[in-house]
Order: C-alpha cells, then structure tokens, then sequence
C-alpha cells in the first residue's frame, strides 16, 4: 500500500479486514516492523478517538511518533497557491510540508471539511496539498469528503458481528447462513450544520463489502452521487429501518444546499420503538455523539449498541494499514 486515503487504495477489503482481525488477536505481534521510522499525526482539527487509535497503532508496530497540533501548536498556515502572505498566516502548507518530509516516513493528517465553499471541500482543499507535496506514504485521518480509518473500523466491526458459525476456531472467517447482512445508514438530527465525510465513506466502503446497503434520511438530505452511486435511499426511517441488521446513525448537513440544514418536521432521533421495526439491529455511531439529540439514551446504552467496540476497532484499523504502509517502506 503507498497510501490510504479511500477505499481505492485497499487492494483486497477482506484480506485487510482478515489481517486487522489477527491483529487484534495479537496487537504487538509486528513490534519491530517500525523500528527506525517516524510517522507524523498532523491534526488540523479536534480529536479524541483517531488521535489516540492512532497513536497506540503506531506504537504497537514501533514507529517513533510526531504528533503536531497543527491550529494550536504550528504556525498560522496559508493554503492559497499564489498568496501574497501579508497577512495573519505566516507559514505556507508547502513550506510545513516539505519540512516533514525530511522529519517522516509517513505523513497522517486530519482535516476537516470548511463547510463555506462547495468547491473546495470536494476538491479536498488541504489533503490534496499533502498528496501533491509530500514525498512520503500520505494516510488521511478524516479529511472533508471521506473517513477511511473509521470506515475501515465499521467494515471490521461489522465483520466481528454477523452470524457467525459458532463451532469454528475463528469465529470471524465464517460467514452467516444468511448470505448477507442488511445495513441501513441513517440520518440523525443535530444542532449545527455536520460534514459529509462519515456518510461518504461509509456508503463507499460498504459498496465494497457483502451487503445490502440502504439509506435513510430526510427530503434535502441526499448524500453526494459521487459516493452514494445507485445505493436505495428512502425518505421514510420506519420503512428504511425494516428487517435492518445493521443501522449506522449519523447527521450531515445538505449537500444540494451546501451546508444547509432544511427543515425537519418528523423525529429521526433513533428509539427502542424504533428498533423493535429491525432484524435486533445492532446500531453504530463513530462518536462522539449528542445524546438524546441524534441517538437515545435507551439505545446508547443498550445491549443493541455495538459503538464501543466500534471505537475499539479503530485502533486494529490504524494498525493494520500503518502495517501495510511499512511493508512497502521495508521492501525498498
């Protein structure tokens, strides 16, 4: 692998999903396969579980790790090629990121989605810069339009809870008599306006995987063709939720209407009343969450709830794809 940051950079999902299995089995089995190397986490924004997953992942392989604050902790960065930078920004990301060149074997950076300008967050303003300059392994931790790690970690999750056949030695090689899993991806409500790149990545990666993919959100909610291509998507939660194995919960904000949030007159906010309309569906969230606003309580903490393991995962997802990368390092 000489990068990640889609799904198009996995050459075999299952294979990888396998191996982030056998990881977790064992996660210092590779101890020394970082040995000597440095990967640098470059956070442009906030975070919680991908910053320490991420940094737990690169230890259990033994890479030396760089993280950088970069909106808190770096100089103001100017983005614009061309800029006459008289201004509040004092360092260019193409200055910052040849630096890191010579400081890293692999660059991760999280961005988020600017949520003003269409254009630039679907021509991925940021991560596009560290893709041009970079002259190492680049991962994207989240970027405006996708969340591969995170999506990597919802493909193994679910994987670990289908129906599988108990009398095996490993349980996660089996699939269900069933001959495939229903996933809903739902729209949940919130308080401001939410990116699109958990949504993306999800209906992306779950394109690649052995299921029936639909999802469910409200009329000026649609989710970018680009991502969603022909996957069903219905207006009415109680219809989209029938018989689901699977329901991801997640908000964004519209994408016709970039960043708007219309007007929702109907309760999407996921209940146990809800829930009795599924297949005893397991529900996901890749936190953090608002509870009693996109998720209930009741259904947080319910047996039905597989998001911790979810944000344990997150951890073998970042492992396995450091892993991959150092493979290719290594065999240079």
């Amino acid at each position: 692998m000489k990068k990640f940051t889609s799904v198009s950079d996995v050459e075999n999902l299952q294979e990888i999903i396998k191996k982030a299995l056998q990881i977790k089995e064992n996660p210092l089995s590779e101890t020394e396969k970082g040995k000597g190397k440095t990967i640098g986490l470059v956070f442009l924004n906030s975070s919680l579980r991908t910053r320490l997953s991420s940094q737990i992942a690169a230890q259990n392989l033994g890479l030396n790790i760089l993280t950088l604050n970069a909106a808190q902790e770096a100089w103001s960065l100017e983005f614009a090629d061309g800029a006459a930078m008289n201004g509040d920004t004092v360092e260019h990301i193409k200055d910052a990121i040849e630096v890191l060149n010579q400081y890293c074997d692999i660059i991760a950076v999280r961005c988020f989605a600017g949520m003003k300008s269409k254009e630039d967050d679907v021509n991925e303003s940021i991560l596009s810069q560290f893709e041009q300059h970079a002259k190492v392994p680049v991962i994207s931790l989240e970027s405006a339009t996708r969340h591969p790690l995170q999506s990597l970690a919802d493909c193994i999750t679910i994987t670990e809870n289908w129906h599988f056949d108990d009398s095996s030695s490993s349980p996660q090689a089996k699939l269900s008599v069933k001959s495939k899993p229903k996933v809903v991806l739902t729209w949940a409500p919130h308080i401001k306006p939410i990116a699109h790149a958990v949504g993306n990545s999800f209906a992306e990666w779950m394109q690649e995987m052995d299921v029936e993919l639909v999802i469910a959100n409200p009329e000026g909610y649609d989710l970018d063709k680009n991502f969603t291509k022909d996957v069903k998507v219905i207006h009415d939660q109680e219809e989209a939720l029938k018989d689901a194995d699977f329901i991801y919960v997640k908000n964004w904000s519209s994408f016709d209407d970039y960043a708007a949030m219309p007007e929702v007159k109907e309760n999407w906010m996921l209940t146990n009343k809800k829930l009795a309309n599924t297949n005893q569906g397991k529900v996901m969230h890749c936190l953090p969450v608002r509870r009693n606003v996109e998720l209930s309580d009741e259904v947080m903490d319910s047996k039905n709830s597989i998001i911790y393991q979810q944000a344990k995962n997150r951890i073998f997802s970042a492992q396995a794809v450091f892993s991959e990368i150092l493979d290719e390092l290594n065999s240079k």
